[in-house]
């Protein structure tokens, strides 16, 4: 059973209404230690997100001395593309909020997450219902309790991932998420999956694949090497 955002989110989380006060959200940032909350209607729809680089906009624009007309640079401005000027003189959460948020949903598996907010550059993701409404907020930390499994149930599922059969050849030691496999196969195409399956099992931080196999089914020549270069 793959782990989804449900398994690994926080519930019961801060946010705050589209007209809550600037200094109301960095008082609610520095007192839960989030760097961010989502901003809500008055149902519980997701509108945006107040992060702590949007707060931050007030000083980094501020000007330290006459004529000192901040410009950030093309990282940052590709970074921000909803204005990040105008969020320098934001007083509210709407002002200064991120719209349209970057939202998964309960169900949805932590890889996706991860993947969300890699691409998305974002340390949160509201987590919203079918109808839009917020359950809770998965963060990067969130992300990272799938890797404080205990070796043993890591284990128990690598052998239930690999089969009866395939799980009677192969010897499967877990040892702080590292997975080292040893045995023997029929086939190489039967080896190459055992280790993919185990690869795919939450929690693993690594496979160390020593099977071999009887029979070479796919043509190990034509499969791709590493020369250490």
């Amino acid at each position: 059973m793959r782990a989804t955002v449900q398994n690994v989110m926080t519930t019961g989380v801060a946010a705050v209404e589209a007209d809550a006060p600037f200094h109301v959200i960095a008082e609610l940032l520095i007192a839960r230690g989030v760097s961010g909350v989502p901003v809500v209607d008055d149902t519980g729809h997701v509108l945006g997100v107040v992060s702590e680089a949007d707060l931050l906009c007030k000083q980094e624009f501020k000007e330290r001395y006459y004529g000192d007309v901040y410009r950030p640079p093309l990282r940052a401005r590709l970074r921000h593309r909803t204005g990040t000027p105008r969020k320098a003189t934001g007083e509210t959460a709407r002002e200064l909020m991120t719209s349209p948020a970057v939202v998964t949903t309960p169900g949805s598996s932590v890889v996706s997450a991860a993947r969300l907010m890699d691409a998305r550059g974002v340390k949160r993701l509201p987590v919203v219902d079918a109808g839009g409404r917020l359950v809770g907020v998965v963060s990067r930390r969130d992300l990272l309790k799938v890797f404080v499994r205990r070796d043993e149930d890591i284990r128990a599922e690598v052998v239930r991932e690999l089969g009866a059969r395939t799980a009677a050849r192969v010897e499967v030691v877990v040892e702080q998420g590292v997975v080292t496999m040893t045995g023997t196969t029929g086939t190489l195409s039967e080896a190459l999956l055992a280790v993919r399956d185990a690869e795919n099992v939450d929690g693993v931080v690594a496979v160390h694949d020593q099977v071999t196999w009887g029979r070479d089914d796919v043509g190990a020549a034509d499969l791709p090497t590493w020369d250490g270069a």
